[in-house]
């Protein structure tokens, strides 16, 4: 039975991102990791990097420069509107950001390709548990088990069911489909993202479009609902077309297709770390509850757990609980009581709210003063109802 250091049971995002930060940082160059993740098709163990697909987009606003050199778009200005308003917003110091799936994975595996320690094999992980001092994996490989042991185990692999079968915390999907499109019209403004348009059908939901143009006739157009119910695909496809009619483009191609559903929930995933297992991505709270973005929130989670690594050993004591938990907790139990809600709460936050600051709340960076200016701009009766929920 092989013996590493770290296991990584799933080598999504935060896997990926968590590895990438071990190997800046230097520190861990004497240990053996692994990464096991499912094979998506049917194809050689061991495979080097098998993340050859773009499999999905990340978009996040930043003021940084780090991944700057994977960045395949950056807006400087974004639009928001509903049915009553449209607004620019200047994002100064902020820049919108879009990062390719497979831009990301290359960047990573070229990296991971260097280093002699850390070893990808394509296998389904069946169980994992701690014993004692050490972890042990069982994996199925082509049909046969194979069995890990490790000192310490980083789970990414989600588990809907720890959620679902709970009524304290709600969960909301933030579920989409989404075209690249390229169009003979030139219809797109290739310097300013939609952040979301409401002007769609709610239908009792929190309904938006959701539009990053990459030039004057392509863009990637999104079908987005944060609602407990998905729907069927044929759903979100008439509405990305119906979209594609009002914007004036009579004559497009389809360049690819991407399609996500992002868990948002204030659930408490860290009581279910241990000594040696830690949760991380989705399955760890790692996803912003309030707007499910996922990169830059992994991007801080994970550099904060390679810091904590080298002064602790104990992963029980990793989380630390605060105010924006609350936030996003009372966010969702509106959100879930009066889903048909959803475009009223948005629009007035940014219809006349400080687009930097807003930006800069949602990153969880803000002062208490802050907070208050961000919340004031929020329909009060809505949240101290949901206060009022929580405390009694």
């Amino acid at each position: 039975m092989q013996h590493y250091h770290y296991i990584f049971t799933g080598s999504g995002l935060s896997a990926l991102m968590t590895v990438y930060e071990m190997i800046l940082s230097g520190k861990f160059n004497d240990k053996t990791i692994l990464l096991l993740d499912e094979p998506e098709t049917k194809g050689r163990t061991g495979e080097a990097n098998p993340k050859k697909s773009n499999d999905r987009t990340w978009c996040f606003w930043d003021d940084s420069t780090q991944f700057d050199e994977i960045v395949s778009k950056k807006w400087d200005a974004a639009l928001f509107a509903d049915a009553n308003f449209r607004r620019n917003l200047v994002l100064n110091p902020y820049q919108y950001k879009m990062i390719r799936g497979l831009d990301f994975y290359n960047l990573v595996f070229n990296l991971i390709s260097k280093q002699n320690n850390i070893h990808f094999a394509n296998q389904k992980v069946i169980d994992f548990e701690e014993l004692g001092n050490h972890c042990i994996v069982k994996t199925d490989s082509e049909g046969s088990e194979q069995n890990y042991t490790c000192n310490k185990i980083f789970n990414s692999i989600y588990n809907p069911n720890l959620v679902k079968s709970q009524s304290k915390y709600p969960l909301l999907q933030q579920h989409f489909i989404g075209w690249f499109i390229k169009s003979k019209e030139e219809v797109f403004d290739k310097n300013k993202a939609t952040f979301m348009d409401f002007y769609v059908e709610q239908r009792g939901n929190t309904r938006f479009m959701y539009v990053l143009p990459t030039s004057s006739t392509e863009a990637l157009l999104e079908y987005t609902l944060f609602s407990k119910d998905l729907l069927s695909k044929d759903e979100y496809e008439n509405e990305i077309q119906k979209y594609i009619q009002k914007l004036g483009i009579t004559n497009y191609e389809i360049v690819e297709k991407e399609q996500g559903n992002i868990p948002m929930t204030s659930y408490k995933f860290w009581k279910h770390n241990t000594k040696n297992i830690i949760h991380i991505g989705s399955v760890g709270g790692w996803t912003k509850a309030s707007t499910g973005y996922t990169f830059k929130n992994t991007t801080k989670k994970s550099k904060a757990l390679i810091q904590f690594l080298s002064k602790e050993s104990d992963f029980r004591k990793f989380h630390k609980m605060d105010k924006f938990w609350f936030y996003d907790l009372l966010f969702l139990d509106v959100l879930f009581r009066r889903n048909d809600l959803g475009s009223k709460v948005f629009s007035a936050l940014f219809k006349k709210g400080n687009p930097t600051l807003i930006f800069k709340f949602l990153d969880e960076e803000t002062s208490f003063w802050e907070d208050l200016q961000v919340i004031w701009k929020c329909p009060k009766g809505l949240f101290i109802r949901a206060l009022f929920g929580r405390i009694f």
